[in-house]
């Protein structure tokens, strides 16, 4: 299983675009993506969810806990979801309420 990570630097944002399955083998990159934006002391991280077609336990609990971090130093960890399949993850695990969910990059950078 592969995913793609690539991380960009806006005036704003640190914008994480991830490509691939985000599971048990592949969450860590994610984290660490999650973790340099922390780091950085970026007040907004975008994560970009549009090309992710699965994403199991072991990724949301990395995501939640980046909100955590983030929210914590007064920064916030913004979603942006394209599948359905990934969006109902959110609504089912009760998720929707903890993050700020978008259906673009574009809209989740207005947003900040």
């Amino acid at each position: 299983m592969k995913v793609l990570i690539n991380n960009t630097l806006t005036q704003d944002a640190f914008v994480i675009e991830v490509d691939g399955e985000v599971d048990v083998y592949t969450a860590p990159r994610l984290k660490e993506a999650l973790s340099e934006g922390l780091e950085l002391r970026h007040r907004t991280l975008v994560v970009d969810l549009t090309k992710v077609d699965f994403l199991d336990s072991t990724a949301l609990g990395v995501l939640v806990g980046a909100q955590r971090t983030a929210r914590e130093d007064g920064a916030e960890v913004h979603l942006v979801v394209g599948s359905p399949y990934i969006e109902k993850m959110f609504k089912i695990t009760g998720f929707d309420t903890l993050f700020l969910i978008h259906k673009s990059v574009d809209g989740a950078l207005g947003a900040t």
